[in-house]
């Protein structure tokens, strides 16, 4: 399985999920929300980059699930 970073981005039905380098998306969602609540779901499966776009397509905000190396704490 390829692991490829997904993205948030503005789609002409509201809000889709795109991994990175693909011209179709993953998801479409009429909420942003609710495209990230999708994209987070698939970046903590792949261990990936969550990259969240605003409107205008510019980078809102980041998340990284990726495996850091270190064990986990607690």
């Amino acid at each position: 399985m390829t692991r490829k970073n997904q993205h948030v981005v503005p789609h002409q039905d509201g809000w889709a999920v795109k991994g990175e380098g693909n011209h179709r998306a993953t998801s479409v969602h009429s909420t942003q929300q609710q495209a990230i609540d999708a994209g987070r779901e698939i970046a903590c499966n792949q261990q990936t980059e969550l990259i969240i776009h605003r409107p205008d397509g510019r980078i809102r905000d980041k998340d990284s699930y990726g495996h850091d190396g270190f064990p986990p704490k607690g």
